[in-house]
């Protein structure tokens, strides 16, 4: 009689591979399957005049979705280095796990962060997306993006995809600015970058200080020494130790998709707006009775700004003079009347059309920058306290803004899900450059379990505490700086090489960023 046959370890694994990069593989096929049956659907309704408007879009979302791709091997490699060096999973096995919560947590993200990024831009390359100097904006920011991830990749530096984006974005602001003069542009929103510098800077130093003290804190409660060693031979960690790193990796991916994956939406939604209005610069999901809903309250803030007006004479141009207070963030006499005029313009052209979906084409461009203006005047107001509104009065004032906003920063489902496949591709490619820097060039001996829970545990909490608070903060920064917490902390040492490269990487990040996206915004200007 035969001896009965069993598939050795290394083969039942690797069928388990198979099988969960299969489906993975079917999910990413359905997702795209999906997208594209409905922007096809989102565009059915119009009829292209000219070629070059729908030319130009494709390549910025391709150009948009590369971001995001290169953005999933770049960051998300760090989600994996614990648990492939730890052998709590195999690196394919790994990354397909990461790629698919990475997936998931750009479906369920906010849109918090997506818009936050955006008022970094200058207001009037916002409000005239779809022109020459809007695409020159899109482009260059991506490319310059795209490049320096590119290049700190290859040397297997964890830089992040955040700061380079961010730097970009301000590096497109300051040469807008230099190339109109100090009159006539917004320039850079220094507050609001102010304020994202401020989450980049400061979430390293807590990635640090609190996964050392986390690691401490284990040490001294958790006296369990098989959590503290390292992993021997190729030898998996025992069952429970294991799940921990597994969910911890979880954790991380989760929260990387939900944070980083926003950007990529926030930028998508820019191209869209600019290139079809007709289609994406409103939010065609609010319902009718919505809309009657959002006139009523712009009624009731209209009515609410009239009593600081002081009895000051209409203003000629509404949306000139209140565009012209969020350039300047200067308050003059005939801010106040201009945002009322405002405010009740919006509600005579939504209120004439029924819903917003019914707004003629012709007009939805209009409408929706008078919205941003407004929304984006009443923002800088209340983070000036200037005018002091009474608490009435600011409760319908902020009811009015979160109507607007909820017309006019929305995000369609498919857009969420085009960004999702290219972060949980990218994931699947390339990621082992910034995996062998975090599990072997930042500290001196081999990653401990303990260590690796510790990173992990802290860079997912802090990611999802940013993320509910809409700020961008770098998962490549807290984790290889909690990674290196954690060495510190046990008394493993550093590689001092690695640790002056990260910081070198960090420090250059952003002039870099500035300088390329503001060349590349130059040359795009001449080239539209």
């Amino acid at each position: 009689m035969p001896e009965l046959s069993y598939p050795q370890p290394e083969v039942a694994a690797g069928r388990g591979r198979s099988a969960s990069l299969i489906v993975f593989l079917l999910v990413i096929a359905a997702g795209a399957f999906y997208v594209v049956t409905h922007l096809v659907d989102d565009l059915q309704p119009l009829r292209p005049n000219a070629f070059l408007p729908y030319f130009l879009l494709g390549i910025a979302l391709l150009i948009a979705l590369g971001f995001e791709f290169v953005n999933g091997f770049h960051d998300t490699a760090n989600a994996v280095a614990t648990v492939i060096y730890t052998h709590s999973l195999t690196p394919n096995l790994a990354v397909v796990w990461s790629g698919t919560w990475n997936f998931l947590g750009v479906l369920t993200s906010s849109g918090a962060v997506a818009f936050g990024i955006l008022q970094l831009l200058p207001v009037e390359l916002i409000l005239q997306v779809g022109s020459s100097a809007g695409f020159a904006m899109v482009f260059a920011l991506l490319i310059a993006a795209i490049i320096w991830n590119l290049g700190t990749w290859y040397f297997g530096l964890p830089s992040s995809s955040s700061h380079t984006l961010i730097g970009s974005i301000i590096g497109v602001g300051l040469m807008n600015q230099l190339i109109h003069g100090a009159s006539g542009t917004s320039g850079v929103d220094w507050n609001q970058a102010l304020g994202v510098g401020k989450s980049l800077l400061f979430s390293p130093l807590i990635g640090f200080l609190a996964a050392a003290l986390l690691l401490r804190v284990l040490k001294a409660v958790v006296r369990v020494p098989a959590l503290y060693a390292e992993p021997k031979g190729k030898k998996p960690p025992p069952f429970w130790i294991r799940s921990l790193l597994i969910l911890t990796c979880t954790g991380v991916s989760f929260a990387h998709g939900s944070n980083d994956g926003q950007k990529g939406m926030g930028l998508i939604m820019l191209i869209l707006i600019g290139t079809v209005p007709a289609s994406f610069a409103l939010n065609k999901a609010v319902t009718a009775s919505e809309t009657q809903t959002y006139l009523a309250v712009s009624q009731q803030a209209s009515a609410t700004f009239a009593k600081y007006t002081n009895g000051a004479p209409p203003s000629a141009n509404p949306r000139a003079d209140v565009e012209a207070y969020v350039q300047t963030r200067h308050l003059t006499p005939a801010t106040l009347p201009a945002l009322q005029q405002l405010i009740g313009q919006i509600g005579q052209q939504v209120g004439s059309s029924g819903a917003m979906a019914n707004v003629p084409t012709d007009l939805v461009d209009n409408v929706r920058n008078n919205m941003y203006v407004a929304s984006e005047a009443i923002r800088l107001m209340e983070k000036a306290k200037q005018p002091a509104f009474a608490p009435d009065d600011l409760k319908a004032i902020d009811n009015f803004k979160a109507q607007t906003d909820h017309a006019t920063k929305f995000i369609p489902t498919w857009v969420k899900v085009a960004v999702a496949i290219a972060l949980g591709l990218g994931t699947m490619v390339g990621w082992k450059r910034i995996v062998v820097t975090v599990g072997e060039k930042i500290g001196k001996q081999h990653l401990t379990y303990g260590q690796g829970a510790s990173a992990e545990l802290v860079a997912m909490l802090t990611i999802g505490a940013a993320d509910v608070y809409g700020l961008p903060v770098s998962t490549t920064h807290v984790l290889s700086s909690g990674v290196a917490g954690t060495m510190a902390a046990n008394g493993s040492g550093l590689q001092w090489n690695t640790v002056r490269s990260l910081v070198m990487a960090w420090v250059l990040t952003l002039p870099v960023s500035i300088a390329l996206a503001g060349g590349l915004y130059w040359a795009f200007r001449h080239v539209f």
